[in-house]
């Protein structure tokens, strides 16, 4: 029987925007260069995700020195018309709670 890791990936079901958002609300002073290298995309996608997020209304940005600290609105809603009633805070509590159980458990 095969398992999942026998083959390569070719979908998820979480979007690179959801995941750069998950990272960001983890931690809100988090490099780009940090998020891409922990959700395996580059740099530049991270730019062009976290400028997409700011455009949008879902995080803004603050300078502190030389790096950011992002501010994340998890009031705004899911863009896709099925999801639109739902606030984003939903997906980030689920990876929230994960994290949380995953800390209480070490």
């Amino acid at each position: 029987m095969a398992t999942s890791h026998d083959h390569h990936v070719t979908w998820t079901f979480l979007t690179h925007h959801a995941r750069v958002l998950v990272e960001i609300a983890r931690d809100p002073e988090l490099r780009l260069r940090d998020i891409a290298a922990r959700i395996g995309i580059t740099e530049r996608a991270v730019q062009n995700i976290v400028a997409d997020l700011h455009q949008a209304g879902y995080l803004t940005r603050e300078r502190i020195g030389r790096r950011n600290r992002y501010t994340l609105d998890l009031d705004q809603h899911f863009r896709y018309p099925t999801e639109a009633r739902l606030p984003v805070r939903l997906l980030i509590a689920i990876f929230a709670d994960r994290d949380l159980s995953h800390r209480q458990a070490d």
